[in-house]
């Protein structure tokens, strides 16, 4: 009889362990109030699915999600003092450069992407575009493209490292210098802004990262490797090329290396609602939830990725991450 009682009792702290999860720390009825998040245009389809399932299970809360090119972004916070809880970027740098150490002392590493050449049924040679000839076809002057602005949006400037890394790749001189200088009155604040010009064929041709172009289900060309800023593999030879942007001052740059695509989110110092932002921060980063709603959205986890700043992060954010070293 007592054998059965300790069996029982261990069975007992086995569930409750269980559910001490750090988002069951709190009743659903204490999760509550409204919860604003900045986020890349790019996480617009992902990031409303994840709001929905987490309204689900915390009804209570008002999720606000907003949307601009990331760098932007960053700059509602350090610009223009808007509050946010989350900030969500197609680039973690963005974070690491505009945010840390002031408006937050952390980042987590979340998903990976890689940019296509997206286009329509109605683009001019749609028919004949394949991955030898695409850089001619963009300079050709019955062809239009689009990108979107290098200083507000990751979209942007990994547009201009991949076409620079075109140039190197298909050994055309002045390719880059050419096509960085043709329709620059299609250049856009982010990338998602492009997809209206693409609809009504003001464009033929636009930059766009591959997840976009498929949940839109619109035609894409997948650039090669070299080029697409998608390989993990291929970081060093990404990083030979770089291209500048603004900095935190009118008067500062920042040099941009090429490097393989991976988002960042973090949870803000001043959040105004740190106990909903720390619950759905768990939610997105959970292979079960967020994570696998980002990979049915054509984006791969990187969870657990490296992080330089390990101890950084907070103690029960660490299992989203690994040393360094």
């Amino acid at each position: 009889m007592k054998k059965h009682i300790i069996l029982f009792l261990a069975g007992i702290s086995v569930l409750f362990m269980a559910n001490c999860t750090p988002e069951k720390q709190q009743s659903n009825s204490e999760i509550s109030g409204e919860l604003v998040i900045f986020h890349a245009g790019s996480l617009s389809g992902p990031l409303h699915e994840i709001a929905d399932s987490f309204n689900v299970h915390y009804p209570d809360v008002n999720i606000k999600l907003e949307a601009s090119g990331s760098v932007d972004a960053a700059r509602k916070i350090t610009d223009l003092d808007r509050e946010a809880d989350i900030m969500a970027s197609a680039d973690y740098k963005v974070i690491e450069e505009l945010l840390i150490p002031e408006f937050t002392s952390w980042l987590i590493k979340f998903a990976s992407n890689e940019l296509a050449l997206v286009f329509n049924e109605k683009s001019r040679y749609a028919s004949k575009i394949n991955q030898d000839n695409w850089p001619e076809i963009l300079l050709r002057k019955d062809v239009s493209y689009g990108r979107s602005d290098p200083n507000s949006d990751p979209c942007g400037y990994r547009s201009v490292i991949a076409i620079k890394l075109a140039k190197k790749y298909y050994k055309k001189n002045q390719f880059a210098e050419k096509l960085l200088n043709k329709n620059k009155n299609f250049i856009r604040p982010k990338e998602t802004d492009l997809l209206a010009l693409l609809e009504t064929n003001a464009l033929d041709y636009i930059f766009l990262y591959r997840s976009v172009a498929e949940q839109h289900e619109l035609k894409y060309l997948s650039l090669p490797d070299s080029i697409n800023l998608g390989s993990p593999q291929l970081k060093k030879y990404y990083s030979t090329i770089s291209t500048e942007i603004s900095g935190k001052t009118p008067n500062e740059k920042i040099t941009i290396k090429g490097e393989p695509m991976v988002y960042g989110i973090t949870q803000l110092n001043d959040a105004p609602n740190p106990s909903v932002a720390k619950v759905f921060m768990h939610f997105v980063l959970s292979q079960d939830k967020g994570l696998k709603i980002m990979e049915n959205n054509g984006q791969s986890s990187v969870v657990p990725a490296k992080q330089t700043k390990y101890e950084s992060i907070p103690k029960d954010f660490k299992q989203y991450v690994r040393p360094e070293n």
